[in-house]
């Protein structure tokens, strides 16, 4: 559904994205990460057409972003970080202008309106003035205006941006709705949402892709190996110097209550770890496997430079 080859932007002498690649397959939630001024919004603007590339191509729906725009852009709802409401309409009647900007027919007008105020659940707010609705209202009618046309792909940029914990939750589960049935590209800061919401990430730093995949293969990657938790009732000491001791086990750290143990790459020494207990006559009360969260892989990727100085 999203393409993107080689794709690089200038902005004068500065590069802004850098021969970037990548694709989003139909019906997928990706979510787009990166630092302030990585290439995010740059290159959500490329896919929906309010920039030009220096070099490289992208295709939305099988159309060329550059080549074939206006059927591109007819297959992308898009919510910019700073969404261009007006405040001096209601929430029909702003609704009702963007149907008709995106050419749909009288017939078909009202009965989208009332579908998107369902799916965002701004039945009380129809008639309401936008200039008078709250940060997280404003926001559900962002993304009403951009599924109103019921487009097939998704862009969304920082659609959690600024709204309260209970927003927050009723815009996951928004997004979670919405890509049962179409592709999203998800841009945002806060990162336990991506978790939620997206079975895949894009991390992008200084204009470049660093990391692509799912969450749980991009721990293993970054680790170079896995961790586990394991609480043992015996020695410390000796509990902690035995696991040193056991294949495929890296690093052994102690808390008080719990061991971390993380593996060697291509190593799941958990088999052994409960052989050693038990020869050794302790008891092993639990033994989970653990990924490194979202947050521990985004730092990791974009502070390498900071951390090796």
């Amino acid at each position: 559904m999203i393409k993107v080859k080689n794709l690089t932007k200038y902005y004068g002498d500065r590069l802004a994205v850098d021969d970037i690649s990548f694709d989003v397959d139909q019906g997928e939630i990706v979510g787009f990460l990166g630092p302030n001024a990585a290439g995010k919004t740059t290159t959500m603007r490329i896919l929906t057409g309010f920039l030009s590339p220096t070099r490289g191509e992208a295709w939305v729906a099988d159309y060329n972003v550059l080549s074939q725009s206006l059927e591109a852009r007819r297959r992308i709802g898009y919510f910019a970080e700073s969404v261009p409401l007006y405040t001096d309409m209601t929430v029909r009647s702003y609704l009702d202008f963007l149907a008709k900007l995106r050419g749909l027919d009288k017939t078909r007008i009202k009965r989208r309106i009332e579908d998107v105020v369902g799916i965002c659940h701004l039945e009380e707010y129809t008639d309401v003035l936008i200039g008078k609705l709250s940060r997280g209202f404003r926001q559900r009618v962002g993304v009403a205006q951009a599924i109103i046309h019921e487009p097939e792909v998704l862009i969304l940029d920082e659609p959690t941006v600024g709204i309260d914990p209970i927003q927050v939750t009723m815009t996951r589960q928004l997004i979670t709705d919405l890509g049962k049935e179409r592709t999203v590209l998800l841009s945002t800061h806060i990162l336990p949402e991506v978790s939620m919401t997206c079975q895949r990430v894009i991390i992008i730093h200084e204009g470049k892709i660093v990391a692509q995949d799912s969450i749980e293969n991009l721990s293993t990657a970054v680790s170079g190996g896995k961790r586990f938790r394991l609480e043992v009732e015996g020695p410390s000491k000796e509990v902690a110097e035995r696991l040193r001791q056991l294949q495929g086990v890296r690093t052994v750290r102690y808390d008080g209550a719990q061991y971390t143990i993380e593996s060697s790459a291509g190593e799941d020494p958990r088999s052994r770890i409960m052989e050693a207990m038990v020869q050794s006559g302790w008891t092993l009360l639990s033994l989970e496997s653990m990924e490194l969260s979202l947050e521990d892989i985004f730092l990791k990727l974009t502070t390498q430079e900071e951390t090796a100085q």
